[in-house]
């Protein structure tokens, strides 16, 4: 009981630099053993989120192919709609 008192006490005595070191080492062999596995997951987020922007940026560019056919097939429309009706004397 005495001894166990003892080991309680130096773990209470600890100084700042011996509570940091020891943090650090808890940090050190927590990265060595889960590293890959967060490593994994950042790189499947970033091509995720590559993906999306790759896709946004490509889903623009189409739209905008779109607009610029249908501002054609308004001009088409509004000569069709100045030359009026093509009947068979006006043709």
């Amino acid at each position: 009981m005495a001894e166990q008192g003892a080991q309680e006490q130096s773990k209470m005595t600890l100084t700042a630099a011996q509570k940091q070191l020891l943090m650090r080492r808890k940090e050190l062999d927590y990265w060595q053993k889960h590293g890959a596995r967060i490593r994994r997951r950042n790189v499947l987020t970033g091509l995720t989120i590559g993906a999306f922007v790759l896709s946004m940026f490509s889903y623009t560019i189409f739209s905008v192919k779109q607009e610029k056919i249908m501002d054609e097939i308004d001009d088409e429309a509004r000569i069709s709609i100045i030359r009026g009706p093509r009947t068979g004397a006006n043709s």
